[in-house]
């Protein structure tokens, strides 16, 4: 299905109209709640459910309602981040703060996790706390603050398919332990360490561990560093991540599945999964 967010994004209303179809697909609010479709409307597009009397809006409980952004500014902010944009160049476009953009491209990159074959798992776990994302809410971590669990991932390809994997039950320290007793070949890109095949794995993946230091990663004469892979999903991972310009850890995991849709995606037009993921209601996690 193509989208054409430039048509919808005219005006406010026409915006509000596809915000309000994605998330009322029967053409008319649903309470959030309790699922009635008994409301009423009161002021500023805010309606009233006659069943348990919560007021709610179209979006209520979802991953969009968290940014403070208009139905416009999010269009307008889902097209730019298909682009490839940063949240500087959506800040200008959109005539928002930094910080503003920033936090809605991050809840963007949340949805996608929430909507990946594992993303509920993640976020209802420790990781999910270190993303800052706690039940129904967004707390705000710095992106710089040091991660307690440094988190692992396997990368899995089947056919045209990656999985990005969270190993909960693996940690930097193992990976360091095959490396130096079962001669596991590691390799660096600024703060993320990975590793050559490891069992059904194309690459063990990590980023901001101490202990995969460069006193024990691709140590001359000792263990042989991973050859670049020219093809397959690390190969085009790897490139962009040098693109981010030093990613943190705390985000790193964000940016991997972002990578893990966007090259399960690749030749179809993602706007309306985006969309369709924003307007998702952000799990319960408590």
């Amino acid at each position: 299905m193509s989208l054409d967010i430039a048509r919808h994004a005219r005006t406010d209303a026409s915006a509000r109209r596809l915000i309000e179809r994605q998330c009322w697909p029967c053409g008319r609010p649903v309470c959030p709640r309790c699922a009635a479709q008994k409301v009423y409307a009161l002021a500023e597009g805010r309606v009233r459910c006659a069943v348990c009397r919560y007021t709610f809006h179209s979006l209520s409980g979802r991953f969009a309602g968290l940014a403070g952004l208009t139905p416009r500014q999010w269009l307008r902010l889902l097209e730019l981040f298909a682009a490839k944009e940063t949240s500087h160049a959506m800040a200008a476009a959109l005539s928002v703060a930094y910080n503003t953009a920033y936090k809605a491209a991050t809840i963007v990159r949340l949805a996608i996790l929430a909507g990946s074959f594992d993303g509920l798992a993640i976020l209802r776990g420790r990781l999910g706390r270190e993303l800052g994302f706690s039940g129904k809410t967004l707390r705000p971590v710095p992106a710089d603050a040091p991660l307690a669990d440094v988190p692992v991932f396997g990368i899995l390809e089947r056919g045209d398919m990656v999985f990005v994997d969270y190993l909960p039950d693996m940690t930097p320290e193992d990976m360091l332990h095959f490396n130096l007793h079962f001669s596991l070949p590691l390799s660096r890109l600024g703060a993320i360490v990975y590793s050559d095949r490891y069992q059904s794995y194309q690459t063990l993946v990590t980023c901001g561990s101490e202990v995969l230091s460069r006193r024990f990663v691709e140590v001359a004469g000792r263990i042989p560093a991973v050859e670049p892979r020219q093809e397959g999903f690390w190969a085009y991972a790897r490139e962009r991540l040098v693109r981010f310009h030093g990613v943190t850890a705390r985000k790193f995991p964000l940016y991997l599945k972002e990578l893990e849709f966007r090259h399960n995606q690749r030749g179809s037009d993602i706007l309306p999964i985006l969309l369709a993921n924003i307007c998702a209601f952000v799990p319960d996690l408590n």
